[in-house]
């Protein structure tokens, strides 16, 4: 069992930046891939970026490509989002998730963490 804790979420300024991290208990998330999806009000959640248990190559939405960062410490359990260049079509609430298997885009994740809200203002 895994549990995910997000934190980092906030207001900020078109054009700042944030750091999400999602820190997770339980050894087996250093066998998880890990993932942050967002989900805006009215809009189904979607996938920002994803990364391997190893850490190797993240994988990221086009929306994102060049302006996200995910990166993993798996001696600290923790996932992190660095997020520059921030847009108001960014605001959403940011979800971590982790699984052992399965398609890393979709959102069939077996652990879910609460959420935290990005709000970026123009």
């Amino acid at each position: 069992q895994v549990q995910l804790v997000e934190s980092g979420g906030g207001l900020v300024q078109a054009g700042g930046s944030l750091r999400l991290s999602c820190a997770a208990s339980g050894r087996s998330f250093r066998h998880y891939t890990m993932a942050w999806f967002r989900q805006a009000p009215g809009k189904e959640r979607e996938f920002v970026a994803a990364i391997s248990y190893s850490g190797g190559s993240p994988t990221y939405a086009d929306s994102v490509k060049d302006r996200f960062t995910m990166s993993r410490d798996n001696a600290k359990l923790t996932t992190y989002l660095q997020m520059n260049s921030l847009k108001p079509e960014d605001t959403a609430v940011y979800y971590c998730a982790g699984q052992s298997s399965g398609s890393i885009t979709t959102a069939t994740y077996g652990y879910w963490g609460q959420g935290t809200q990005v709000t970026v203002s123009s």
